[in-house]
């Protein structure tokens, strides 16, 4: 798809053009480094808590040079954006579908990504929980965040 060739995840296929990041033509690895992409149906160590997923995030997927009370606010900002917090201590066996989707767009965030690709962040849910997951998403957009999602 479209959101797979911007984000440099597109393995077959033949795809032409350029892709720019800033101005500058962008690498995969550049790609990777400054943007996160949500899958539709994503996996998560069923043991782990919500906060020990996002801190296991920030802390492999921000640099060295970041320092560790950095990190620990980046996990704080996903739990606040994406209201998380009231159960950042469950067991991520015991989440629903849409806390679950939640998980997975913080776990991308945790990275500071400054452009986040979701792909049907909504699919599968009810309205209810649809216009949760939305309503995180726009919390995040106002951090000035950039996010392509289908």
């Amino acid at each position: 798809t479209l959101m797979d060739v911007i984000a440099g995840r597109k393995t077959g296929g033949k795809v032409r053009g350029e892709i720019l990041l800033n101005g500058f033509p962008a690498t995969d690895l550049a790609i990777r480094r400054c943007t996160g992409y949500c899958e539709q149906i994503d996996v998560h160590a069923d043991s782990a808590t919500i906060l020990e997923a996002l801190t296991l995030s920030a802390f492999l997927r921000q640099g060295s040079d970041v320092s560790s009370e950095s990190k620990y606010d980046s996990v704080t900002e996903c739990l606040e954006l994406l209201e998380l917090d009231s159960i950042a201590d469950r067991c991520v066996r015991g989440c629903s579908v849409e806390q679950l989707q939640r998980l997975t767009i913080g776990v991308e965030l945790a990275a500071q990504p400054s452009v986040l690709f979701l792909d049907e962040p909504t699919s599968g849910l009810d309205a209810r929980a649809a216009k949760v997951i939305m309503d995180g998403v726009r919390k995040v957009a106002n951090t000035g965040r950039t996010i392509l999602c289908t």
